[in-house]
C-alpha cells in the first residue's frame, strides 16, 4: 500500500459510498473500486462490507482506518516541518560567542524568539580565535567575536564599539575618575584572555605603543574569576565597559582610560560563500535591521 491508496481508504470510511468517496478525490468510481479490491487482495482481508446503500467498515477496516490517519497526519505534519525548518521557521540555531561577551545577548536571543519561537538554540562560549576556527569546521554556523581577528574567511555584521576601562577593588583608595596607560603600568594587572590572543594583545600593544611596560601579574579568561581576583584586591584589570554590565555583583570600581584610541568592536560573523541555514539568515537579518543592535555595516 501507498500514501495515495490511504487516503483513497480513509475517504471511502469516511463518506460510506464509492460514489461519494469518488467525487470526493476527484476520480472515477470505477478506478476507486479497483483500489479498494486490490488493497484487500494485498492484506488478505475485507476491510469494507456492502450493507444497502452504504459500506459497512469491518474490524480489519477500522485498524486500517486508525493507522491509515495516523500515518497521513504524521506524514502532512512532517512534511510542514521540514518545509518550516527549510523556511527558517523551525530548527536549531549554532551560536558561539565570546568569553567576554555581549551585554546585550540575551535580549538578542530573546527578540529572535519572540519573532521565531519554534526555533532552538545551541550556544558555545571560547575565545574568539576558537570560535572562527569552530565556524570554519561548521560546527556552529554564526559567532559573535571580538577585534581583532583575521576574518577574510568570513561575512562581518559589526555590533558594537565601546572603550576600555580600567577596573580596580572597590576598597582601593584612587583619586579621580580618569587614568591613562603610563600611569597604569605599574599597577598589578591581571589581563583578560591568554597571551597572543585578541584582547590580551591589544591592550599589551597599547602599553608598547606609550613605551610603557606593564606589571602583568595574571592571566584569566573566566571573566568573572577575574573580576573576583580584583575585588579581592589581588590586581586591577583592562576589559570592554560593557563586561562591568554583564557581570554585576563584584565589588569593584571603574575608572575611565584617558589620551587612548584603544576600544573594543564586537562583530557578527558567518562563513563567506558557504550555505547558511535560514534559521542565521533571520538572525543576520533581524541584527542588520535593528539599530539598537548594530550600526549595519556590513564587511
Amino acid at each position: 500500500m501507498d500514501l495515495r491508496q490511504l487516503r483513497y481508504f480513509i475517504a471511502i470510511v469516511e463518506e460510506k459510498k464509492i460514489t461519494a468517496a469518488a467525487k470526493r478525490l476527484h476520480i472515477a468510481q470505477p478506478p476507486l473500486s479497483q483500489q479498494l479490491k486490490l488493497m484487500e487482495q494485498e492484506l488478505g482481508v475485507q476491510l469494507i462490507e456492502r450493507s444497502g446503500k452504504l459500506l459497512e467498515v469491518t474490524e480489519a477496516g477500522k485498524m486500517l482506518y486508525k493507522h491509515a490517519l495516523h500515518i497521513i497526519r504524521y506524514m502532512e505534519e512532517s512534511q510542514l516541518e521540514v518545509q518550516e525548518t527549510g523556511a527558517g521557521l523551525r530548527g536549531k540555531l549554532t551560536l558561539g560567542i565570546n568569553t567576554l561577551s555581549d551585554a546585550r545577548f540575551a535580549e538578542l536571543l530573546a527578540a529572535f524568539r519572540g519573532k521565531y519561537p519554534n526555533i532552538s538554540f545551541k550556544i558555545q562560549q571560547n575565545e574568539s580565535d576558537k570560535l572562527c576556527q569552530l565556524v570554519r569546521e561548521r560546527s556552529i554556523e554564526l559567532a559573535i567575536v571580538r577585534y581583532p581577528l583575521e576574518l577574510s574567511d568570513f561575512s562581518v555584521l559589526h555590533l558594537k564599539t565601546e572603550p576600555y576601562c580600567f577596573v580596580i577593588s572597590a576598597q582601593e583608595q584612587v583619586e579621580g575618575e580618569t587614568i591613562s596607560f603610563p600611569e597604569i603600568g605599574s599597577v598589578p594587572l591581571i589581563l583578560p584572555s591568554t597571551e597572543g590572543l585578541g584582547v590580551h594583545q591589544m591592550i599589551v600593544d597599547e602599553f608598547a605603543c606609550c613605551q610603557v611596560e606593564p606589571n602583568v601579574i595574571c592571566e584569566c579568561s573566566d571573566i568573572s574569576l577575574l573580576l573576583q581576583l580584583v575585588s579581592s584586591g589581588l590586581g586591577a584589570t583592562i576589559v570592554p565597559a560593557s563586561v562591568l554590565q554583564l557581570h554585576r555583583g563584584h565589588a569593584v570600581r571603574a575608572l575611565k582610560i584617558v589620551d587612548t584610541t584603544l576600544t573594543a568592536t564586537s562583530v557578527l560573523i558567518w562563513l563567506k560563500d558557504r550555505y547558511l541555514s535560514k534559521g542565521a539568515q533571520h538572525f543576520i537579518d533581524m541584527l542588520s535591521s535593528n539599530s539598537a543592535f548594530t550600526d549595519g555595516r556590513r564587511g
